[in-house]
């Protein structure tokens, strides 16, 4: 397979492509309203300007301008052998949110995806074509409802109980989308899941308490084993059934309880998450003697877990801790029943927020995860120690440049992801970078080795 030369005159038409089909101007509207950010909204990550409260605006000009979203090019260039261009994504989302009265409030969202580059390339096969071409995805979609110290949100929504730089590790009830790894930004990546959620705030104590139902979990996004990111390895050649989702229903319910607690400056959350697991298990499904072939499945697993923050006047310090019960891994011996073994796990990360002269600002984390009965026939080791550093400095007023290196202490395992963001006018900003990747093909870096690329985005917000 090899790169068509006509992708270097195609590129500036794709680029062309970017510039918005519309753009919903609201500053006016916005500028004349003045909301105060209620201890509700901030509670569940909310601080939207709600243009609805205005009777000045006529109800058909809120409805036509009431918009925000964003549209965003992508485009990729993979320069291992064979060099290929790997994205041409047309990224577009578009979401609103208001209130009917005091108590009751809510959002609507979807994006769609194209990706030219499977309409102008034979390179990728058709399965991969077929599940990463074009897409629409439904964002969040709920209802807020307050009811003094108690609040409730009900729909499509995004929960977030932990977030470190650069990998997930407490961040335990979002599914993801892995067809790109860990490279899109966060908020592209997660996946929100169908949810209802009650949370209590007792704002004299600072205590804070969530309970968080899922009835039908979403899973992990995970593409094709011909694509570029597929999460699994295996020392050697397989061929894999179609993914196995039929235990996502209301009787195998995702369902968790989170505490919050604020003590002389340390933040400090504790977590129980029964769950589906949303990133699958790849069950061996042929016999000992016969070629390997595997199924992606969803299994029940039980995780708990601390978060805690604590701001140390010159540096913020984090950290994460989970105990999962009840995930399995693949071993290497033949005679295993499924290939797999079950392997309760310890994972903790600890990290380090500096901001450093002239607007820089430093992270540094450690991060590992123990294999509890550790079986020698799994590939991980015992204890799998990794860090990283992220450094971030702002050049001038529009422009910022970062450095993002992840690396496994127990080989020669890592990424590298340098970039530079340029907002050269206002709602526009292009970045350029890379995602370059080093190990083994087993390691959990190294086995993207073959997709090294240089990119580019342009977004526009609107």
């Amino acid at each position: 397979m090899s790169r068509p030369r006509k992708f270097e005159h195609i590129l500036w038409v794709v680029v062309l492509a970017a510039f918005p089909l519309f753009s919903l101007a609201q500053s006016d509207i916005r500028n004349d309203v003045i909301l105060a950010v209620s201890t509700r909204e901030a509670l569940f990550g909310s601080n939207e300007i709600d243009t609805e409260q205005s009777p000045s605006i006529p109800v058909w000009k809120k409805w036509i301008t009431g918009w925000q979203g964003f549209s965003q090019l992508e485009v990729a260039y993979a320069y291992n052998d064979p060099a290929h261009f790997s994205k041409a994504r047309l990224r577009n989302e578009l979401s609103r949110s208001g209130q009917l009265n005091e108590y009751i409030k809510w959002k609507i969202s979807g994006r769609f995806d194209y990706d030219a580059i499977y309409d102008l390339s034979n390179f990728y096969p058709g399965s991969v074509r077929r599940d990463q071409r074009q897409e629409f995805f439904i964002r969040e979609n709920y209802v807020d409802i307050s009811a003094g110290s108690f609040d409730f949100r009900l729909g499509r929504q995004h929960v977030v109980w932990g977030e470190m730089v650069g990998l997930f590790f407490a961040d335990v009830a979002s599914a993801k989308d892995m067809r790109e790894f860990v490279l899109p930004d966060f908020d592209i990546l997660r996946i929100p899941q169908w949810a209802v959620r009650a949370e209590y705030t007792h704002a004299e104590s600072d205590f804070h308490a969530e309970l968080l139902w899922i009835p039908i979990a979403s899973f992990d996004k995970t593409g094709k084993p011909d694509g570029e990111f597929f999460p699994f390895s295996f020392p050697v050649a397989a061929t894999f059934l179609n993914e196995d989702k039929s235990g996502r229903n209301i009787a195998h319910s995702n369902y968790g309880l989170r505490l919050s607690q604020l003590i002389d400056g340390w933040d400090i959350s504790a977590f129980y998450y029964h769950s589906l697991d949303a990133a699958p298990t790849f069950f061996r499904v042929s016999g000992p003697t016969e070629p390997l072939v595997f199924q992606a499945r969803h299994e029940p697993i039980d995780q708990a877990g601390l978060t805690f923050t604590k701001d140390l006047g010159t540096a913020v310090l984090k950290g994460e801790l989970i105990y999962t019960d009840g995930r399995r891994l693949n071993v290497t011996r033949p005679a295993q029943m499924n290939g797999l073994v079950r392997q309760d796990t310890l994972d903790y990360v600890l990290g380090l927020d500096f901001n450093l002269p002239v607007e820089t600002r430093m992270n540094l984390q450690f991060f590992q995860r123990i294999h509890l009965a550790h079986d020698p026939d799994v590939i991980p080791d015992e204890q799998e120690s990794g860090a990283s550093i992220l450094l971030n400095s702002q050049l001038r007023q529009n422009l910022e440049t970062q450095v993002l290196l992840i690396h496994s202490l127990n080989r020669s395992d890592w990424m590298l992801r340098p970039r530079l963001s340029w907002n050269f006018v206002k709602n526009w900003r292009m970045v350029l970078g890379a995602d370059i990747f080093g190990g083994r093909s087993t390691g959990f870096f190294g086995r993207f080795d073959d997709s090294d690329r240089v990119y580019t985005e342009v977004r526009y917000t609107f």
